[in-house]
């Protein structure tokens, strides 16, 4: 079986002081898992790798990794190069400035309207993607207080950082 390109991305890691998780760590523990060349970008949980077995036992053992690491679920997304192209291809919002634009990645199913679940949305725009949210920030993400139910269950990333992700996965893709 050839090795399968993962981006995964870790909830709730680095985030306000909480799940502390050093990238060496992380990057060790994908190792200890199976998975090769592991790299990760910026310290909020963000990582590329390739490993051989299917993408649910991946994620499982890597969770399990996790918890075993840091004593608590820490929960994470998977997406292959080619899921995390056809996201980024779904922009909704390209003519925005990236740092305002988030992808609130997740694997619940996505119901109704984004925008009618939202509470205390005000000027920010929400669109459905494969497996995500997109949210605009018009006024900047730190002055928010939109809550979406998917929130729970997701991780957000900015539109930047989806995209060095998606050209980092793209790279160990090229080279299996």
């Amino acid at each position: 079986m050839t090795a399968t390109p993962y981006a995964a991305f870790l909830r709730a890691v680095n985030v306000g002081g909480t799940g502390k998780l050093p990238m060496a760590d992380l990057r060790a523990l994908i190792e200890g898992i199976g998975g090769r060349q592991p790299r990760t970008y910026i310290a909020s949980g963000n990582a590329v790798f390739t490993h051989q077995a299917e993408a649910a036992m991946v994620q499982s053992a890597l969770e399990a990794a996790l918890q075993e690491y840091a004593g608590r679920p820490m929960p994470l997304l998977l997406r292959t190069p080619a899921q995390l192209t056809a996201l980024l291809d779904s922009l909704p919002f390209p003519e925005a400035a990236p740092a305002k634009v988030a992808i609130l990645l997740t694997d619940e199913k996505l119901s109704g309207d984004p925008q009618a679940e939202a509470s205390h949305r005000s000027v920010e725009e929400i669109r459905p993607g494969p497996r995500a949210l997109w949210i605009h920030y018009p006024e900047g993400m730190g002055r928010s207080k939109l809550t979406h139910p998917a929130i729970k269950s997701g991780t957000l990333r900015n539109l930047n950082t989806l995209r060095k992700v998606q050209q980092m996965a793209a790279a160990a893709d090229e080279g299996k």
